[in-house]
């Protein structure tokens, strides 16, 4: 119950609670679509994802500056990688946001005189823009652990144990191909964070992916892909210690 409260006593917590909900509902409703017997069932979920995503976007209403306010801070990182990594990725963020507020602001009649189809897609592009370079960054991380794995005596001395109780492996995959592997899969599992980010981040890039036509999937892989990113969110905010930093 404590974390329950604490999850939705922020503002970005319950905007994960919301964006789960909406995913779920595409999900399901996508899985029951061709059930002649769930038709009203279905009409409702479209109402409630509709009405989830509409609660989100009131929720997102001043995080352009959350955005500016992040990028100032990552712009003085001192790996320069890192740096621009994270400074590009919240400055599309920050734009994504500005053309989600625009979209609200027609939503309830604010502004009229605007094309929504364009705004969407841009924001879509901003957001994609930024999901590439956060994933940028979780590779660049990846490849440093695994590097400081590789040069450490002790691992060494397991890799080659690996390599040395695992002779059938080899004949089906490549020795250097089954060390990569092992490499990659240890470095991951000593640190939960990156692994959950680069999941995230996988599953969060094939909504844009969808949206602006470069890997079109459908509505099922949409919402399965949502759901999983929202619920990794939650998780990472109800545990700090598996937030990835910086």
């Amino acid at each position: 119950m404590d974390n329950f409260i604490t999850l939705t006593n922020q503002s970005q917590g319950r905007d994960r609670m919301f964006r789960a909900a909406q995913y779920a509902c595409a999900l399901s409703k996508y899985l029951l679509r061709n059930n002649p017997e769930r038709k009203e069932l279905v009409t409702k979920l479209q109402s409630l994802e509709s009405n989830m995503s509409g609660g989100r976007k009131l929720l997102r209403l001043g995080n352009v500056v959350s955005s500016v306010e992040a990028a100032k801070r990552t712009i003085h990182l001192s790996d320069p990688v890192l740096c621009l990594c994270l400074t590009v990725a919240n400055i599309n963020r920050g734009l994504y946001f500005i053309c989600d507020n625009v979209l609200w602001a027609r939503s309830v009649g604010l502004i009229r005189d605007i094309d929504k189809e364009r705004w969407s897609v841009n924001a879509s592009r901003y957001y994609f823009l930024s999901l590439v370079m956060n994933l940028t960054r979780d590779v660049y991380v990846i490849s440093q652990l695994m590097t400081q794995r590789a040069r450490d005596k002790n691992f060494q001395q397991r890799l080659n144990r690996h390599l040395d109780d695992s002779p059938e492996v080899a004949e089906v995959v490549a020795p250097q191909l089954d060390a990569f592997l092992f490499v990659l899969f240890e470095s991951l599992k000593s640190n939960p964070a990156v692994a959950l980010d680069t999941v995230k981040n996988i599953c969060d890039l094939f909504i844009p992916l969808d949206r602006l036509g470069i890997y079109q999937s459908n509505s099922g892989v949409v919402g399965f892909c949502g759901l999983i990113s929202s619920l990794l969110g939650i998780v990472t905010l109800l545990q700090p210690k598996l937030k990835i930093k910086p």
